[in-house]
């Protein structure tokens, strides 16, 4: 099921492909040659990369297991089944980092969750956390950005290397708000999603009148036209904008028919 991809996340990526296939062949014909190699290379090195922190945070992060984390292994077995994604390997590690991330070119995917968000969150900001993560996997976007990375990795000349740019974090921005949607139904309140947001911003919340206040500093972000223009380097939206659009997916017949079913 990958009925909640935000509507435009298909289109961007189509045109970034585009640019990036005019901008190889407008280069230099030796540097068209080496493509094929440069991009099998950066996979390669990619999934190197990925067996090796695998590796790593088997040894230093805790496994979510039944045996050992029984609730938030359930916690995620019920989003993967609600989000109709692959099986994953999930691990927290402990940070004081606000962040969550997945990886892999290879089934399964590993999620990776920090320790401080369990200080910050309650399980229903938990859901929208992981359900984020597991959008990702489910929507192919771990593999395409290592693959679209490499891509994007080719020399090309300093004016296509801008575009290539600018139309890749397009997309990434894009990938945020379809994993954004799937949080919301694998935590089915939508002011729990925006909560959780809100605490990945500004961190340590303990009241509502101080979660209330810091959403109106984040709402405010996209106030300054400064944010405006440096969000279009940024692979991720302002949380303003992803509160916004998070906010009319959840009022949508979409939404309604995806969260019954």
């Amino acid at each position: 099921m990958n009925r909640y991809r935000y509507p435009s996340e298909s289109v961007i990526l189509a045109l970034t492909v585009v640019a990036i296939i005019v901008a190889v062949g407008l280069t230099a014909g030796a540097t068209v040659c080496i493509a094929p190699l440069v991009l099998l290379a950066i996979v390669l090195m990619s999934y190197w990369q990925s067996k090796q922190h695998h590796n790593e945070l088997m040894q230093a992060a805790q496994p979510v297991t039944l045996t050992e984390t029984p609730r938030l292994a359930e916690l995620v077995a019920d989003s993967v089944t609600r989000l109709n994604a692959p099986p994953v390997q999930t691990y927290v590690v402990r940070s004081n980092q606000r962040n969550a991330y997945t990886f892999g070119l290879t089934r399964p995917n590993v999620v990776v969750l920090y320790s401080s968000l369990f200080q910050l969150m309650d399980e229903d900001e938990i859901r929208f956390i992981v359900g984020h993560e597991l959008g990702h996997v489910a929507l192919g976007h771990t593999w395409l950005n290592t693959v679209l990375g490499g891509m994007g990795g080719v020399p090309v000349s300093l004016g296509a290397a801008i575009i290539l740019t600018f139309a890749f974090r397009w997309w990434n921005r894009a990938c945020e708000y379809s994993c954004d949607r799937a949080g919301l139904i694998a935590c089915g309140n939508l002011n729990k999603a925006i909560s959780a947001l809100v605490k990945l911003a500004a961190g340590d919340v303990d009241t509502e009148a101080e979660l209330q206040a810091a959403l109106q500093m984040v709402e405010a972000e996209d106030d300054s036209t400064w944010n405006l223009l440096a969000n279009t380097l940024s692979t991720h939206p302002l949380i303003a904008q992803r509160i916004a659009e998070l906010r009319k997916f959840a009022i949508s017949p979409e939404y309604r028919a995806l969260f019954r079913s």
